[in-house]
């Protein structure tokens, strides 16, 4: 893998702890609910874009790093795995592969 010292595992675990303290997997949640929520939260982080709230900004991408951390860990997903397979696979790319922007 990647020679990268990640500890997303970790946060991941910690996230998914304190949304289980409170109270946001009482009832079941489908993943397409928790996907929507992930969206909601980029769509939040555009808009502080937009309006230059920089703080807003750092605080949204936050929250879709919370709430991705919090649904891999619900879901047994160890996303640290694929994250690190995901780097390996970005940097044996070409430049600029794909071309499209």
């Amino acid at each position: 893998m990647v020679g990268v010292n990640i500890h997303l595992k970790r946060i991941c675990n910690k996230v998914h702890e304190t949304a289980l303290e409170k109270g946001w997997w009482q009832d079941y949640r489908p993943t397409s609910e928790c996907l929507m929520l992930i969206v909601t939260e980029v769509a939040e982080a555009c808009e502080s874009d937009r309006k230059g709230d920089e703080e807003g900004l750092k605080r949204e991408l936050a929250d879709i790093i919370i709430r991705t951390a919090d649904l891999c860990e619900w879901l047994g997903i160890d996303i640290e795995y694929y994250v690190k397979r995901k780097m390996k696979i970005n940097k044996e790319r070409p430049y600029k592969h794909g071309k499209r922007y």
